[in-house]
């Protein structure tokens, strides 16, 4: 399962002075814990209002739950109104996070990773025909690649 990093605005109006920002992410920490969340380290007191960010990490696959989870612990640890910021997944260029990337793209298909001849991982990618008529291959190629840190070749079939 890959894992999320879900970005919440938490006082983007500059409402919460530095110790009501210390004291949310302390409330933040312990109720992202018990949620499962893991919180990253930011100093909210120093950062510009529109730049008040935190940043949760969880495995899962279904970004509107993590988000709208995400958008709940805040709200409760802050008291404000928080806003959804951008959601993204950690890659660690595992099976997972292939198959996680072809479901962003609203794909299947099978993987493959076999050693190369000079001892790298090649990951041979099976799709049908007809994805590629509404995904070009050259993004599924792409988007792959990034994610994955290692040679993909596709097949179709």
């Amino acid at each position: 399962m890959r894992t999320a990093v879900v970005r919440v605005g938490v006082d983007r109006t500059g409402e919460l002075g530095p110790a009501q920002l210390r004291d949310g992410m302390a409330r933040l920490r312990e109720l992202a814990a018990a949620a499962g969340f893991d919180v990253v380290d930011n100093d909210l007191a120093g950062l510009p209002p529109q730049r008040r960010e935190v940043e949760l990490l969880k495995a899962g696959d279904d970004p509107v739950e993590l988000e709208r989870r995400a958008v709940e612990l805040c709200a409760n640890a802050f008291g404000t109104t928080p806003t959804p910021g951008v959601l993204t997944f950690i890659s660690r260029g595992t099976d997972d996070d292939a198959h996680g990337v072809l479901a962003g793209l609203g794909l299947t298909g099978d993987i493959e990773r076999v050693a190369g001849e000079e001892g790298w991982d090649v990951v041979h990618v099976t799709l049908r025909k007809a994805d590629l008529e509404r995904v070009p291959e050259s993004r599924v190629h792409t988007a792959l690649e990034a994610s994955l840190n290692c040679e993909v070749r596709i097949r179709t079939i």
